[in-house]
């Protein structure tokens, strides 16, 4: 199970992610560019000493990054509002690749069409979106679930 950032935006909530993946043992896949300096000093102060546990790759745009998951074999789920599936809805596979949009924008049209599926988290009408770090959270803990797959 992994965990993709699409063109992240802010390095707090990277840092959330990659603390939770290294806790949970999902690596991470950042796909660039990324809208701040995407450095260890940069990350540190949010994702604090658990950088050094995370695993992550890093792809220079979505095509390397689509590429290298199509050769794996591997599913991608995206995560958006879009979502026609509620999240926990979805039957998930250990090899399982999800995906969250940028913060200011989600993920554009030519991206969701080539992923495998899109879920999404249900919520109260009228509100927009939750904090990125909070729904790769949610799903992420459905998708190990599922799959069996917590430490």
């Amino acid at each position: 199970m992994r965990l993709a950032l699409f063109q992240p935006d802010i390095a707090p909530n990277v840092g959330t992610m990659l603390r939770t993946a290294a806790c949970w043992g999902v690596g991470v896949d950042v796909i660039e560019p990324c809208g701040f300096p995407f450095s260890d000093r940069g990350l540190r102060r949010a994702g604090m000493d658990y950088l050094d546990q995370a695993d992550i790759r890093r792809h220079i745009d979505f095509d390397s990054f689509d590429t290298a998951r199509r050769l794996a074999g591997n599913r991608l789920v995206l995560v958006e509002t879009t979502g026609t599936l509620a999240y926990h809805q979805f039957g998930y596979r250990p090899g399982d690749i999800l995906m969250v949009g940028r913060e200011s924008a989600g993920t554009p049209p030519e991206v969701e069409n080539r992923c495998d599926a899109v879920v999404r988290i249900p919520m109260r009408p009228g509100l927009r979106s939750l904090n990125v770090a909070i729904a790769a959270s949610i799903v992420v803990a459905e998708a190990l679930r599922q799959t069996g797959g917590y430490p």
